[in-house]
């Protein structure tokens, strides 16, 4: 299919407010609306990280919601993102919340 846009994978670790604000599941909730795949997590240091994999445009869409809205009651102060990549195939099923 020429001009079709390959599917991508990224890492992301998102800081600020984003503990006890139920950004989890929003991002979850933001992914599964966008059709991603992946997952995310709480880390012991007080961010969020995981990892997303979908349509290039539409894991963009993501990084940006990551990066300026988040959950209603978040404050995000950053949001990197590291191992952007091509992938062939999704490595995921769904968009997971793992504890």
């Amino acid at each position: 299919m020429a001009g079709s846009e390959g599917l991508v994978s990224v890492d992301y670790e998102v800081s600020g407010r984003v503990q006890g604000v139920f950004f989890r599941k929003y991002t979850q909730s933001e992914a599964k609306r966008l059709g991603l795949v992946g997952w995310v997590r709480n880390t012991s240091h007080g961010t969020v990280q995981g990892q997303a994999q979908g349509p290039a445009a539409r894991v963009r869409e993501l990084q940006e919601w990551l990066r300026k809205i988040g959950s209603p009651q978040s404050r995000i102060s950053r949001a990197e993102f590291t191992n952007e990549k091509e992938i062939a195939a999704l490595e995921h099923t769904d968009f997971q919340i793992r504890k």
